[in-house]
C-alpha cells in the first residue's frame, strides 16, 4: 500500500521473484491503485484452479495466502449455505468469503498455519494476519513511502525499506539465539505477532488486534478426568490433529528422526493412512549423533516407505546458503540437518 503513487506490477514482481524458492509452481500479481499484492505458490490443494491472488464474486476483495487451512471444507460448506459462491476448490478462497462474512472475527474460526493479506477495495484497506503460533512468517514495515509486507526480509529489501540495524534486536539474538517477535534485525521492519492482525487504510491509519492467545494454566483448566481418560483424550486430539494435516492433492511424507515427536507423528499417520507413509531420515558417521537405528525401528514397525542416507555435511559450505534463506541471525545448529533432510526428501 503506497502513500502517494500507484502500485506497479513490475515492482510487486520484483518482490516475489526473490522468494521464488518458496513457491516454484506458480506466481500471481494484482494491483489496484496504490495497492499491489503478489504471490509465489507451492501447490498443495486444488492444483489446477487454486491460482492466486483469488477474489470474491465481484472482485472487491482479494487475497494472497501462504499456508494451509485444515478445516476449509467445513467452513466452505457453511459459507455456501450463507449464499457465498465459490469458483475453486482451494482453501485460499475460503479466506476471502470468511472475511466477507465475519471480518477480523473470522480469524478465530480458522484452523491451520497461515500468513495472508487481504485487499478490501471498497474500504481501500489491506488486512494482514498470522496464525496462532506464528508457524508462517510475516514481516511488515510501515514507512513514509507506504506499508510493505512479505514472507521474508528479502521482499522488503527489494522495496527499498530502510535497513538501519536495531541494536536492541541484536541483544535479543545474543540472549536467546534468535530474534524474538515482533523484532527484526532492522528498526523499520517488524514481525507480525502470532495470533494477531493489522489493518492499514489508504491514508496510512493502522489498527492492530489480537484474535487468540495461549490460555493461562490454572485451576480453572482442570477437567476432572481420570488419568486414563486424560490419556485417551490426548490420543484423540493428537490423532485428529495429524489427520487434518494429511489433506492434500500431492503425495505426503514425514521426517523421521527416531525421536519421540516424529515417531508419534509417523505412527498416527500410518494408522490413519490406507497407503504406506513415506518417511525420510538422515544419519551421521559419528555414533553419538546417528539415530538411524531408532528411525528404522519405527519405519519397520509401521511398514513405511522409508528412505535414509548417511551424510557428512559440509557445514561451513552450507552457512552461506542458510544465511541467505534465514535473512537474520539464527543460532540453532539444527538448521543444518533440517536443511539436509529437506533437500533429501525433495
Amino acid at each position: 500500500m503506497l502513500r502517494n503513487r500507484q502500485a506497479q506490477p513490475e515492482a510487486v514482481r520484483a518482490m516475489t521473484d526473490v522468494i521464488r524458492h518458496r513457491g516454484p509452481d506458480d506466481e500471481g500479481i494484482y494491483t489496484d491503485g496504490r495497492c499491489g499484492i503478489g504471490m509465489r505458490r507451492l501447490s498443495i490443494i486444488d492444483l489446477s484452479t487454486g491460482h492466486q491472488p483469488i477474489s470474491n464474486e465481484d472482485g472487491s476483495v482479494w487475497v494472497v495466502f501462504n499456508g494451509e487451512i485444515y478445516n476449509y471444507q467445513e467452513l466452505r460448506q457453511d459459507l455456501i449455505a450463507r449464499g457465498h459462491q465459490f469458483r475453486t476448490n482451494s482453501d485460499t478462497e475460503t479466506i476471502v468469503h470468511l472475511y466477507e462474512e465475519n471480518g477480523a472475527d473470522g480469524l478465530a474460526r480458522l484452523r491451520g498455519m497461515f500468513a495472508f493479506c487481504i485487499w478490501d477495495a471498497n474500504k481501500r484497506k489491506i488486512f494482514i494476519a498470522r496464525d496462532r503460533f506464528g508457524k508462517k512468517p510475516l514481516y511488515y514495515a510501515n514507512t513514509s513511502e507506504g506499508f510493505f509486507f512479505g514472507s521474508e526480509l528479502k521482499c522488503l529489501r527489494v522495496a527499498d525499506v530502510p535497513l538501519e540495524l536495531d541494536r536492541d534486536a541484536l541483544k535479543l539474538y545474543f540472549q536467546f539465539g534468535y530474534i524474538a517477535d515482533p523484532y527484526s534485525p532492522f528498526k523499520a521492519v517488524h514481525k507480525l505477532m502470532p495470533g494477531c492482525w493489522i489493518e492499514c487504510s489508504a491514508d496510512g491509519e493502522v489498527k492492530q488486534g489480537r484474535y487468540w492467545r495461549l490460555p493461562p494454566f490454572g485451576e480453572h483448566n482442570r477437567t476432572g478426568l481420570t488419568r486414563e481418560e486424560t490419556c485417551e483424550k490426548i490420543r484423540e486430539l493428537f490423532d485428529e490433529s495429524v489427520r487434518i494435516r494429511m489433506i492434500a492433492d500431492v503425495p505426503l511424507g514425514a521426517f523421521l528422526s527416531g525421536g519421540i515427536d516424529s515417531s508419534l507423528v509417523v505412527a498416527s499417520m500410518a494408522l490413519q493412512s490406507k497407503a504406506p507413509v513415506k518417511t525420510f531420515s538422515i544419519g551421521f558417521e559419528e555414533a553419538a549423533y546417528n539415530e538411524l537405528y531408532y528411525a528404522r525401528l519405527v519405519a519397520k514397525k509401521y511398514n513405511t516407505e522409508h528412505h535414509d542416507i548417511v551424510v557428512r555435511p559440509d557445514s561451513v559450505g552450507l552457512i552461506q546458503k542458510l544465511v541467505r534463506h534465514y535473512d537474520e541471525p539464527f543460532g540453532d545448529s539444527s538448521a543444518i540437518p533440517t536443511y539436509i533432510v529437506s533437500d533429501f526428501a525433495v
